[in-house]
């Protein structure tokens, strides 16, 4: 009854390729950007930017740029904490060296750093693949913090080897530092989320998309059929170490202001920034902002039940989170390896033929 695409004529072949080709869907979409844009910075407070809001914006990018490379181009990576680490020192750098230069293009040219670094340890997809690729990639995290670590250079030769955001304004208004307010920093992110889902959406839908997919399902007959396995591959990995460089510098220079990588970007951040597009869905864009809104949601729920309402132990809320999160992986991979986008998408098929589903 409320969601149909009855009475929805397409007269030309743009309308009918369109990202959303229901009417309900576009209108939707338009509602939650509206709601994004216009009435949460005027409800936000510091609280539910640094716990829910920034985390969930900038995680939703890295998620993007690895499920890019593992959903629809199928290699694998456990490398996502170096390349957003890379991403954080790059922009670092960039803001120190060139201080009256903008902020946001210190930003994207630090995932086009990252990117160069993605190719770079990309260039084994070409010959391995499967766990050995993943095994190569974890190589490249282990290496990139080493290398942040041990070469001076990258934090500029500080004695406490850690890296500080200085404070940069856009148009006037403070983003960086401890002084900056919330609803700034929540939408200097929320706009460069916009664009990376709207430029992953259109890449996924389009010629290279569809060479990613391709080689994600049988690699072998994609370059039988005339796809080049070459530059689908080192594409996949550039544009995804670009969504993840950049999450990386947002990381640092908007949500914490200050980073130790042996801290900050571990393996840890790789595997979480996996279990999102897993427990969202490989291969989708919803499924990346499902899984990293609810890998960031959770923590947040359980500590507000398990300890604010039932005084559990910290650390016992903290193996609990463990405990769900492995769960709900196993769970997934084994009834719904499409995640919460699927799930989703079952939801509206349901809709679409109510009152009568089946």
């Amino acid at each position: 009854m409320f969601y149909r695409e009855a009475g929805d004529f397409s007269t030309t072949y743009p309308q009918d390729s369109q990202t959303f080709p229901i009417k309900f869907d576009r209108y939707r979409y338009y509602f939650v950007l509206a709601f994004a844009f216009l009435v949460i910075p005027f409800i936000i407070n510091d609280y539910w930017a640094n716990a829910i809001l920034l985390p969930f914006l900038i995680y939703t990018i890295a998620a993007i740029g690895l499920n890019i490379l593992t959903g629809y181009c199928g290699q694998v990576s456990l490398g996502t904490g170096g390349f957003m680490a890379v991403g954080a020192y790059a922009c670092y750098k960039l803001m120190t060296a060139f201080p009256e230069v903008n902020i946001f293009i210190h930003v994207i040219l630090a995932g086009g750093v990252t990117a160069l670094v993605g190719v770079l340890f990309g260039l084994p997809s070409l010959r391995i693949k499967g766990f050995y690729l993943a095994v190569a990639t974890l190589a490249a995290q282990f290496f990139l913090v080493w290398l942040f670590n041990r070469v001076p250079w990258f934090y500029n030769y500080s004695a406490s080897g850690q890296i500080n955001a200085p404070e940069r304004t856009v148009f006037g208004v403070l983003v960086t530092g401890p002084s900056a307010p919330a609803w700034a920093t929540y939408l200097f992110c929320l706009v460069f989320v916009t664009i990376c889902a709207i430029l992953a959406r259109n890449l996924t839908r389009g010629t290279i998309g569809r060479s990613w997919m391709a080689i994600r399902d049988m690699d072998i007959a994609a370059e039988i059929i005339g796809v080049n396995p070459l530059s689908a591959k080192l594409s996949a990995f550039a544009i995804s170490s670009f969504f993840v460089g950049i999450s990386g510098a947002l990381f640092f220079a908007i949500y914490l202001g200050a980073v130790e990588v042996g801290e900050v970007f571990n393996i840890q951040k790789s595997f979480l920034v996996l279990f999102m597009i897993i427990i969202g869905g490989l291969g989708s864009i919803f499924g990346s902002f499902a899984g990293a809104a609810f890998l960031v949601v959770l923590p947040v729920f359980l500590k507000v039940v398990g300890v604010d309402l039932l005084g559990w132990p910290t650390d016992i809320v903290a193996h609990f989170q463990f405990i769900i999160i492995g769960a709900l992986i196993i769970m997934f991979l084994i009834l719904e390896p499409h995640g919460l986008a699927q799930l989703w998408r079952l939801t509206k098929e349901k809709l679409r033929l109510w009152p009568f589903p089946h």
